[in-house]
């Protein structure tokens, strides 16, 4: 009787969602950050106002898991899986900043590269995240989480030429310092959701 009274469950797979579709919202930003990098603080604010959302989204699910007596997952996967999706999107926020904080005031053809490989990482990571709530269709799950590793291999690809064509043709080191940060932190992005969707793939796993 007692735990008729008691809440079930909640809405874990709509958060988890919510938040996966500003992830990749915030990557759309991204990209276009690095195509027209000259009204670069439009893109910054927009991605820093998808950050604070999803921080909300965040804290609503641990909020949550406090008060529901029955999770879909349990406890530790639902706290791991949103806090690791937050993950990316801070990334994301990090590498706004550098241009905000560094006063980048021009792009370069390897940015844009690995911009446009975060974001098909983050919309194959918002699939995934998708596939979650019903269990059921493990092998796109595996398809997605496959194809992100192969963008994260992408990624690892594009930052080595970009460093190596960084340190052999810009004479300028403070440029040099500015972009390596810029580099790495973008090719983090690709690690994070390789992490991130093998995660989801084992939840399936074990889940279904």
């Amino acid at each position: 009787m007692f735990n008729r009274f008691m809440p079930k469950e909640g809405k874990f797979f709509q958060l988890f969602n919510q938040h996966s579709s500003l992830m990749t919202s915030a990557a759309k930003d991204m990209v276009a950050l690095f195509q027209d990098i000259n009204n670069s603080e439009q893109y910054i604010q927009s991605i820093r106002d998808k950050e604070k959302q999803a921080d909300r989204i965040t804290y609503e699910t641990v909020d949550l898991l406090h008060k529901t007596f029955i999770t879909p997952l349990d406890r530790d996967v639902i706290f791991k899986l949103m806090t690791s999706l937050d993950d990316v999107i801070d990334m994301m926020e990090d590498v706004s900043e550098c241009i905000s904080l560094y006063n980048v005031t021009h792009s370069s053809d390897d940015a844009q590269q690995l911009c446009r490989v975060v974001l098909d990482c983050c919309e194959r990571l918002e699939q995934a995240v998708q596939h979650l709530e019903n269990m059921k269709n493990i092998p796109e799950v595996l398809r997605l989480s496959s194809e992100i590793e192969r963008l994260e291999s992408e990624g690892d690809r594009i930052m080595r030429n970009a460093l190596s064509r960084l340190f052999r043709e810009e004479k300028d080191a403070i440029t040099i310092i500015k972009y390596k940060a810029i580099y790495e932190l973008l090719e983090g992005i690709t690690d994070k959701c390789e992490e991130v969707g093998n995660y989801i793939q084992g939840i399936m796993v074990e889940n279904a």
